[in-house]
């Protein structure tokens, strides 16, 4: 890899989707399945549109795409993440998704993928009240940073209902004449996405935003209470996982797409005991807590400390290499440097119980 010029590759891999997707623009316009068309050609055989060659070369910018977040920032070196007790180790989370595929795209969904008119509003989101007490923080029986399971305990505080949106965070960027994600053009987010997280966002960003909006990001212990409730569960909405409440990678292979965020809220069904939407799958959310071992852990790690920030959640996109992203449970976490963005992280606010 060394001897190949990435700036080459990443030219010629931009021509080459150019040159495929210019034959689907006219169909893109007469269903919203259109544009998943290409992704599902690909998914079935990347030879259908590419020559072998050609195809070799999407496989070896893949390195690029880890690399996006796992940089060490410092000389370009690759960081260990996510290490597992031993190479074998499969997730008995996902090891349960053996599940039928949705019927459609918008399965599950209160509203379509893709409009126009904002149904969220552009000010800072509506927030919901978490009372005191304790609850189950943590798993005995998946990753080793994910445990031991215990009793935790939150003041009260409020926190964000949804995840911050593209048109809520563009009123950020104007009032401040702050930078612009990745994903905006002409300091705009992509036709169709007004609701959908806004994404692209650093550790840095998500908290501007929310001093901005005089709020807080929320801690790691807080956004999986806000989660979970107090009964241990799984998942927001309960024990056992389901294809049609949730915006997940899972979602998305049985329907054989590439996937996408979607619009907030969308899934009525699966809210957390608090009714808050998206705390399992749509995008990873930054929390304000440094990735530390739970109390009780022995696992060993050189990656606990003030070095990476904590995400919650899951995501619509899902590294194979982690697993756990695959089904999002709330004690599922991960932890990156504060300064990574990428297609999949995003963020919801919380404040202080005065």
């Amino acid at each position: 890899m060394s001897s190949i010029n990435l700036s080459h590759i990443t030219h010629l891999i931009m021509v080459l989707s150019a040159l495929c997707f210019s034959t689907t623009d006219s169909a893109a316009e007469e269903t919203p399945l259109a544009k998943y068309q290409h992704s599902i050609q690909a998914s079935e055989s990347c030879d259908a549109c590419h020559e072998k060659n050609q195809v070799n070369i999407f496989k070896s910018s893949m390195a690029n795409d880890c690399l996006e977040c796992h940089s060490s920032g410092e000389n370009d070196s690759a960081i260990s993440v996510a290490e597992k007790e031993d190479k074998k180790y499969t997730d008995p989370y996902a090891d349960r998704l053996k599940i039928a595929p949705p019927p459609e795209v918008n399965a599950g969904m209160s509203v379509p993928m893709y409009y126009s008119d904002t149904r969220i509003g552009k000010e800072p989101n509506e927030m919901i009240l978490i009372p005191a007490g304790k609850f189950i923080r943590g798993s005995n029986n998946r990753l080793p940073d994910e445990g031991p399971e215990y009793e935790a305990e939150t003041k009260a505080f409020w926190i964000d209902k949804y995840e911050v949106t593209n048109l809520q965070y563009k009123q950020f960027i104007y009032a401040t004449n702050r930078k612009s994600p990745k994903h905006f053009r002409n300091r705009t987010y992509p036709e169709g996405k007004v609701d959908h997280p806004v994404v692209f966002v650093s550790w840095y960003d998500a908290y501007d935003y929310c001093k901005w909006a005089g709020k807080r990001l929320p801690t790691d212990i807080e956004w999986e209470k806000a989660a979970r409730g107090t009964d241990g569960r799984n998942y927001p909405w309960g024990d056992e996982f389901d294809v049609n409440k949730v915006n997940s990678p899972v979602r998305w292979s049985t329907l054989h797409m590439q996937g996408d965020t979607t619009p907030v809220g969308s899934f009525e069904a699966g809210k957390s005991p608090y009714g808050l939407y998206d705390m399992s799958g749509n995008v990873w959310e930054w929390t304000d807590s440094w990735y530390t071992q739970y109390p009780g852990n022995k696992w060993p790690s050189e990656n606990y400390g003030e070095l990476y920030k904590v995400l919650k959640g899951g995501s619509w996109w899902d590294c194979s290499f982690y697993q756990c992203g695959v089904s999002a449970p709330s004690f599922n976490r991960s932890y990156f440097k504060q300064n990574i963005k990428n297609s999949s992280f995003g963020f919801r606010c919380a404040k202080d119980d005065k």
